[in-house]
């Protein structure tokens, strides 16, 4: 079967970070049978917690790029999101933006594996989890890591995001 080069692109990134899942395993993308466009759909798919998804968020932040990777069991707060990180305006983009970025449709954006690195924030509720799922450049596409491996792996910065 031909992988989708989205999903081949995500693999390489996590190769190339030597990523590691929850049990210490190079980190593996799975097709699931469906797409999965939100978190519920994701974790009933997985047989885990919502919150055990890392939802990958696009925002336009003043026009740049922001990836907030947060907890599948909440909402973001953009107004404090913002106001933590000086940004006048931080607002979800469009389907069009996403893609520019990313390279990734809506409903499959990777943490990783985008054409030019995104300034991104990692939610920390996701900590209390020893294995979260994140997407893998296509909706029906994850894959499972840690939340220590999510920072390292996208560079991110830890922050409370909800």
């Amino acid at each position: 079967m031909q992988t989708h080069p989205n999903v081949q692109a995500v693999q390489d990134a996590l190769d190339a970070a030597d990523a590691r899942d929850g049990s210490g395993a190079g980190c593996r993308v799975r097709l699931l049978p469906d797409a999965v466009h939100t978190a519920a759909a994701a974790a009933a798919a997985l047989d885990i917690e919502v919150g055990q998804i890392a939802n990958s968020l696009i925002f336009d932040a003043d026009g740049e790029p922001l990836l907030v990777l947060t907890s599948g069991a909440h909402r973001v707060d953009t107004a404090k999101v913002a106001a933590d990180l000086g940004i006048d305006a931080l607002r979800r983009a469009t389907p069009e933006f996403v893609r520019e970025h990313t390279g990734q449709p809506i409903g499959g954006v990777a943490p990783l594996g985008h054409p030019k690195p995104v300034r991104t924030l990692v939610d920390v509720a996701l900590e209390q989890y020893p294995e979260i799922w994140a997407a893998g450049g296509v909706p029906r596409a994850v894959f499972p890591t840690t939340y220590a491996e999510l920072l390292r792996i996208t560079a991110g910065s830890a922050a409370e995001v909800a």
